[in-house]
């Protein structure tokens, strides 16, 4: 059971959906490797609209040409774990913007695993 309360670092990739890292979803990529990293949690969101570094604007709005929408990778564990884990974002993103927040975590209790549930039943 993971617990983690008080002091903590969130970090926050931005990416773009279509991103990939040898033909699968960079966003899958960074999950997966947080979670075999021993992070605490990740979780992805995909944003509605939103622009980069190119000022092109992504949209999910009919008669868009856009279909690159925004993707949100969140992050959040002790200073220590992240900060360990930047150099496998260092490698693995290579446009986007990763940012770095201290955090205060009130409460997070993972739960207990059923007998038999191996965790990779893409529970939280």
């Amino acid at each position: 059971m993971t617990r983690l309360t008080g002091r903590a670092l969130r970090v926050t990739i931005f990416i773009g959906e279509n991103d990939t890292w040898h033909h699968r979803p960079l966003y899958t990529e960074i999950v997966h490797r947080a979670r075999a990293a021993g992070i605490a949690g990740a979780s992805v969101f995909r944003g509605i609209e939103g622009f980069g570094a190119s000022s092109l604007i992504h949209t999910s709005r009919l008669l868009s040409l856009s279909e690159d929408l925004p993707v949100a990778v969140v992050i959040v564990d002790t200073e220590e774990r992240v900060r360990a884990f930047l150099p496998t974002l260092d490698a693995l993103v290579t446009e986007g913007l990763v940012i770095l927040d201290d955090c205060e975590v009130i409460r997070y209790v993972g739960r207990e695993p059923k007998q038999g549930e191996t965790g990779k039943e893409g529970k939280r």
